[in-house]
């Protein structure tokens, strides 16, 4: 495996991951914050950084059976929550390609107002 490289986001309102600090993502990315993940409420992002992808598999989730692969942070290998890739249910499928990160795994990084 190559070295990782970190990517810093610019802005002032910044989610980072609440063990190591790195970068997640830009608040601009989040599309709601009323998911659901394993311990607890957690947002649907566009897209995040700084993340890698465990094995694809399959998950009977509230909303039906999904595939997906859990994210863990690249710092700390800490599991953050889980990439959709791939939605069985036709109204499930906006979630395609989309992030869940539990709230309870990343921060607000100072600057919000």
């Amino acid at each position: 495996m190559g070295k990782l490289f970190t990517v810093y986001l610019s802005g002032s309102r910044i989610y980072s991951c609440n063990n190591c600090r790195s970068h997640l993502a830009n608040h601009d990315e989040v599309i709601s914050k009323s998911f659901q993940g394993r311990h607890g409420r957690a947002y649907l992002f566009r897209n995040v950084v700084n993340v890698c992808l465990g094995p694809r598999e399959e998950r009977v989730l509230i909303t039906g059976l999904h595939t997906v692969a859990d994210i863990y942070c690249n710092c700390c290998q800490q599991v953050l929550g889980w990439k959709y890739e791939e939605a069985f249910e036709e109204s499930q499928k906006y979630k395609e390609g989309k992030y869940i990160v539990e709230k309870a795994k990343m921060l607000k990084e100072q600057g919000w107002t």
